[in-house]
């Protein structure tokens, strides 16, 4: 065996090995939970032994707490802070600690502190662009792995949220109030910002709208509200509604109009998204969707221990709905 396999804590994948047996078989054996052949039965006892495997990872009679490894973006936005505080209280309450790693390093360092992390926990959570596909692959053939927020990738779990559908019903409602110039904001590879802007696209076409199709490319963060706002000033045929791609870019844009003198609702119209709990307090309050961030971190967090306890294949990919949100800033009264 490879000294760097020695040094780890033996994992149900590396007694799976060792025997010449299935991951699922180690679990029957251990668990009791179906019958076994007496041979199966030997092999996997034999690899325990060899390995001083238990199920809680523990050396020499040592337990140890079921750990979850939870890779993110940076938390300076909101919506990765109250993802991230959601799975820690969820895995404080099931008795799993979590190692986080945030993405707040340069690439290289980052891909390197990842696969790391996967020889220290017993599985890993890894949310949106945060490292390449083939790295997630990589980590996914050492310890179990669920993504969210980014495309399904074999051997993994997948756990996301409707983006199309809210973001449709978004734009419909504004034409409703008579848009005719609405501007998608915000650019970003992630999959959920790529689907919403599909959506957006695919809404004004149905309503035979002429606006540009090119979205004020942006990072979808807060600190470039202040540009789009100019650049909005700076066209010849304003638009008259954004849609913005997430909450905190929204709520910088309505701070920039008031800045440059405009107000929403009154000039233009403005709508985000996620719901993050500033939302409901701005001035006027902004429409939005809801995504459902306490349940897509229960979520997680779950299907990640079921993956971890019973070595079981991943399942089919699963997607939350969300919610549309209406307040003042659509043009609706609050």
């Amino acid at each position: 065996m490879p000294q760097d396999e020695e040094q780890r804590p033996a994992t149900i994948y590396t007694v799976a090995k060792l025997a010449g047996v299935s991951i699922s078989s180690v679990s029957r054996v251990l668990q009791g939970s179906a019958p076994a052949s007496e041979a199966t039965r030997q092999r996997v006892l034999k690899a325990v032994g060899q390995l001083d495997y238990s199920p809680f990872r523990g050396r020499a009679n040592q337990l140890r707490q079921e750990t979850h490894g939870f890779v993110t973006p940076a938390v300076i936005g909101p919506y990765y802070a109250e993802l991230l505080a959601s799975y820690l209280s969820v895995a404080a309450q099931n008795g799993v600690s979590v190692r986080p790693v945030v993405a707040d390093t340069e690439p290289g360092r980052l891909i390197e502190r990842v696969v790391n992390l996967s020889g220290m926990v017993d599985g890993v959570v890894i949310t949106h662009l945060t490292v390449p596909d083939e790295v997630v692959a990589f980590v996914a053939s050492r310890v179990p792995v669920v993504v969210t927020g980014r495309s399904p990738i074999p051997g993994c779990d997948s756990i996301g949220v409707e983006n199309g559908e809210p973001t449709g019903e978004l734009v419909q409602h504004l034409i409703g109030h008579g848009v005719r110039r609405p501007r998608f904001v915000g650019i970003s590879e992630t999959r959920d910002v790529r689907q919403r802007y599909a959506a957006y696209l695919e809404a004004v076409m149905e309503a035979g709208l002429d606006v540009p199709m090119a979205a004020f490319k942006v990072p979808a963060v807060e600190r470039f509200g202040l540009q789009v706002v100019d650049e909005v000033l700076a066209e010849a045929n304003r638009c008259d509604a954004l849609v913005c791609a997430n909450d905190e870019l929204a709520m910088s844009v309505m701070k920039a109009l008031w800045r440059r003198g405009l107000r929403c609702p009154d000039d233009i119209l403005i709508t985000g998204f996620d719901d993050i709990m500033l939302a409901r307090y701005t001035m006027p309050g902004l429409t939005t969707v809801r995504q459902p961030i306490r349940e897509l971190a229960s979520l997680l967090a779950q299907r990640l221990h079921e993956r971890i306890t019973t070595g079981g294949a991943p399942r089919e990919s699963m997607t939350l709905t969300c919610e549309v949100v209406i307040r003042g800033s659509c043009g609706c009264p609050e």
